[in-house]
């Protein structure tokens, strides 16, 4: 009877272990395509203007400072924005060969 209560202990203990390995497999590989769809969703200008909505409402977002058309909340400066900022700063003199302003 002891060798039987400690074979069911160990069959019990791995099977859960290999449920809770297994759920973590597929949150895994969920992750993978829920941050693939993120990546694909987050390029229009909603996502990648100078003043964004912080609800990233579609169709919003805009180069200056205002008002999301949508939701009605105001704009916040985007710090993921890839456009150079150049004011506050003189280009005279300065070869700007090879980058678009």
């Amino acid at each position: 009877m002891k060798s039987f209560k400690i074979i069911m202990t160990i069959m019990v203990f791995g099977l859960l272990t290999m449920s809770i390995y297994s759920c973590g497999e597929s949150k895994k590989s969920g992750n993978a395509k829920t941050e693939k769809a993120e990546e694909v969703s987050m390029q229009g200008k909603e996502y990648t203007a100078d003043y964004i909505c912080p609800m990233h409402c579609e169709g919003s977002g805009s180069e200056k400072p205002g008002e999301c058309p949508v939701c009605g909340m105001d704009y916040k400066k985007n710090d993921k924005s890839k456009k150079e900022d150049h004011s506050g700063h003189d280009h005279d003199g300065d070869d700007h060969s090879g980058h678009n302003h």
